[in-house]
């Protein structure tokens, strides 16, 4: 729908014809789950346009409830079927746009033919209709659709459980990241089964590998999406080793009039130019934007995508661009890993909440390669700023410079995303070294020594195994109990660390810095 209204502001007088399978056109998608669970309590809300509104304002022909069938590409011909009636139809174009989006992967599971997915209005009718009659519901998949659903089920008074096949939920986030989500779900009373795959689906339970029943008067599917192209590959139009709809930057597939965009297509990754399968709806509206643009004799030249998205957990924001930690390993591509644990404004203005926030820096061009967030306030606003950040060619360093909007109850006079780029700055200058979470058992186990710069109070509450206690206020006096070889520094979230970094540094011992202290590592290495 973005591309035909973009296309009638552009061309008055082009005869605009859309298609669609179900029985709504222009829905807001991202807002299903909330009708699930009440929180948006209309159902109309969703509905954003009908065909009788879009003919009105716009002139177009939408038809729903039909389905194209076959394209002719030498007769230029698309071959339509009513879902009504079954009737049949030929339809002719001079430009053809694809966007048949993505279908929910439903894997060959026993009985999971009743489970429910949630990717259209019809499929909303289905849910609310089934969490009316239920009292248990198992939620397959922890990917943001999976959590959202989850969440509102929790809401219309469900006992919950979410079983994902992986050691975590939200693929995009590094585990250190995922941790209170991890946590924050088990709080609410929500049953999170990591690391389980599903054997079978019963009539009244769900049955895991290792024999275990969950109870299941509703089933929801959440385990992902894939690209539909069947349509695309029949035309004989080329499609990708991932299953999408391969397009030039001007969204042309390889039959220069027949375009193709959303969630059906490759896109390309910003940090690589390789294909890339993302599908998320900025991008795709976006694309049918482009895709009109250049039917019309405009540029229309589409842009790389990082992913950036973000989604609610019970009250937790966690949002994420570019690549993780993780993808930047399995790549074998060098990176620095930056952790923050700020504040959303200022601390003495009352309700600021603290938030993680994780920085991934190319340490030979100071390029930043992705970010991560999570907290209860502000973390939309620093995600966007460094998502912005990377599409204008910023470094790590230049955020440190970047004039950002400031008042005690928005924000600090350095605003998070300033820190970043102030210790991004510290390690492209060789002022401040840092070892990671996951390294520091070996730097340990090879024999260097920890020592914990926080208060004793703080180390009484909660240390890390082997940590030498010597508070930063007192490091200049006790420097000759510091132990021979190899130092590691540590504070509470980095920022002492960095300070008895430097003094030390000034007295002859180097020192690495915990990246993100003693509240990154506790995240993925709880204690009592």
């Amino acid at each position: 729908m973005s591309a035909a209204a973009r296309l009638r502001r552009l061309e008055e007088h082009a005869e605009i014809v859309v298609l669609e399978r179900s029985g709504n056109v222009s829905f807001a998608n991202c807002g299903l789950p909330y009708h699930v669970g009440g929180v948006i309590e209309e159902r109309s809300a969703l509905l954003l346009q009908t065909p009788q509104s879009l003919a009105a304002r716009f002139g177009i022909d939408v038809r729903v409830r039909t389905e194209a069938t076959r394209i002719d590409r030498e007769r230029k011909i698309v071959c339509v079927r009513s879902l009504d009636d079954g009737s049949e139809i030929e339809l002719p174009y001079d430009k053809l746009i694809l966007s048949p989006g993505a279908r929910p992967v439903r894997p060959p599971i026993p009985g999971i033919e009743r489970a429910l997915s949630l990717r259209d209005v019809e499929d909303t009718d289905a849910m609310v209709a089934a969490v009316g009659e239920a009292g248990t519901a198992v939620v397959i998949g922890g990917g943001f659709i999976g959590l959202e659903v989850a969440e509102n089920l929790l809401h219309k008074g469900l006992q919950v459980a979410v079983v994902e096949a992986t050691d975590q939920v939200m693929a995009p986030l590094d585990p250190e990241m995922v941790a209170p989500v991890h946590q924050v779900l088990r709080d609410a009373g929500i049953d999170l089964r990591l690391g389980a795959a599903v054997t079978e689906v019963g009539a009244t339970d769900v049955v895991l590998e290792d024999g275990s029943r969950l109870p299941a008067d509703l089933v929801v599917a959440a385990i992902g999406v894939r690209p539909d192209s069947t349509l695309a590959d029949e035309a004989g139009l080329t499609v990708g080793e991932r299953g999408g709809i391969v397009v030039d930057e001007f969204h042309r597939t390889n039959d220069p009039d027949i375009y193709a965009v959303g969630d059906a297509v490759e896109k390309i990754d910003r940090l690589t130019g390789e294909p890339t399968m993302i599908p998320l709806a900025n991008t795709a509206n976006l694309q049918g934007r482009r895709a009109a643009d250049h039917i019309a004799g405009l540029s229309g030249a589409g842009r790389p995508t990082q992913g950036t998205s973000i989604v609610g957990v019970l009250g937790l924001q966690v949002a994420s661009t570019g690549w993780n930690e993780k993808k930047l390993r399995a790549a074998g591509r060098d990176h620095l890993a930056i952790h923050t644990h700020p504040a959303s404004h200022a601390t003495y203005y009352p309700g600021a909440e603290t938030m993680a926030l994780k920085l991934l820096v190319d340490p030979q061009t100071d390029e930043i390669l992705g970010a991560q967030g999570v907290g209860r306030e502000g973390v939309d606003r620093r995600i966007d700023v460094i998502a912005t950040a990377m599409q204008g060619g910023l470094t790590a360093s230049e955020l440190a410079e970047l004039e950002l909007a400031y008042a005690p109850q928005f924000s600090s006079a350095k605003d998070p995303v300033n820190m970043l780029g102030f210790i991004a700055e510290n390690h492209r200058t060789g002022m401040t070294t840092s070892i990671q979470w996951h390294e520091l058992s070996d730097a340990m186990d090879a024999g260097a020594s920890l020592i914990d710069v926080r208060t004793p109070e703080e180390y009484a509450a909660g240390a890390i195994p082997g940590a030498i206690n010597i508070p930063v206020d007192d490091l200049r006096e006790r420097l000759d109990e510091l132990p021979e070889g190899d130092l590691i520094v540590h504070c509470a979230v980095g920022i002492r660390g960095h300070i008895a970094g430097r003094l030390l540094a000034a007295h002859g011992r180097e020192a690495r810095n915990l990246s993100g202290g003693y509240r990154t590592w506790s995240a993925i290495n709880p204690t009592d």
